[in-house]
């Protein structure tokens, strides 16, 4: 008979994140309102406005729903993820036209970047204060504080992608405490097969390779959250079966990346402050944020 670790990865499709109840019933019409918003926010790819939307509900108070938390997830995600490309495509511009002493180019190249990243900054605070002033204090479960630290460690990252000097070391230090944060709740509430602990050691994974330049630690700590969950995965719930694997596989492909390279390479791949290029295939995996797709009319 073919156990669920013989069948890992053989297709590693999404599933749909289920709902919890929320406590505040008189909170719901206004609640279900602004998240109705939110999706025809997002089937429209309109990502700004939808994160104005989910920002509003987060603020509301009380726990979000598994739904709701994704949502604002996907909006922020969508938001600073088109930013985070142009700054990549621009850095690479730069440093070209830096090689060609095109003095005049490499001037307006770097306004440009600057106002991208000005763009990056904003975001990523906004995104910040809603974690610290709403979301991590209303948070009851252990599932929704690893979600929200995680959340919290992944845009402190965004931030030392882009920032030098001192500000810099600020956004690891920070990224750093709220992934550890993070990772002790994890161990201790949630199973190493669950999709949120194996998004959380994917990413962290990828601070201590990108940010931190360590690939060695990179690789440990992905290797580890990998073989806890290929231990416990024949008694993986089919609930959870597909959105965990695919995490894993995520984790693997990374692994398969960082050190099939010659030593030398690997280091300089992972260097914290070397701009990644659109579509680099050194760029390593990293959880991207998921929400539920249905029709608009469902959130009614």
């Amino acid at each position: 008979m073919t156990t669920e670790r013989e069948r890992f990865v053989q297709h590693p499709e999404r599933v749909t994140a289920s709902l919890l109840p929320r406590a505040q019933a008189d909170l719901e019409p206004c609640q279900n309102s602004k998240t109705f918003l939110a999706r025809l926010c997002e089937q429209a790819e309109r990502y700004d406005e939808m994160v104005t939307y989910m920002k509003e509900v987060a603020k509301l108070g009380g726990e979000l729903t598994v739904d709701e938390r994704n949502l604002l997830s996907v909006a922020y995600k969508n938001v600073v993820g088109t930013r985070r490309a142009s700054w990549r495509i621009i850095s690479s511009i730069e440093q070209k036209e830096e090689s060609k002493g095109s003095e005049k180019h490499v001037t307006t190249i770097k306004d440009y970047r600057q106002k991208i990243e000005t763009e990056l900054e904003q975001v990523c605070q906004d995104v910040l204060d809603v974690l610290d002033e709403s979301l991590i204090p209303n948070a009851a479960t252990g599932e929704s504080k690893v979600f929200y630290h995680k959340m919290k460690g992944d845009y402190h990252r965004y931030l030392a992608e882009f920032a030098s000097g001192e500000k810099r070391k600020v956004a690891a230090t920070a990224a750093h405490e709220a992934y550890k944060n993070a990772t002790d709740v994890a161990q201790t509430e949630l199973t190493p097969t669950h999709p949120i602990r194996l998004g959380l050691a994917l990413n962290f994974s990828v601070f201590y390779y990108e940010i931190l330049n360590s690939p060695d630690r990179a690789c440990h700590l992905a290797k580890q959250a990998f073989d806890d969950a290929i231990a416990e995965l024949d008694s993986l719930s089919e609930e959870s079966y597909r959105d965990s694997t695919l995490i894993m596989q995520l984790l693997r492909d990374n692994l398969t990346l960082w050190t099939s390279s010659d030593t030398n390479e690997a280091e300089a791949a992972g260097a914290a402050d070397a701009p990644k290029t659109e579509g680099e295939a050194s760029k390593p995996a990293e959880e991207e944020a998921k929400a539920e797709e249905p029709a608009p009319a469902a959130a009614s």
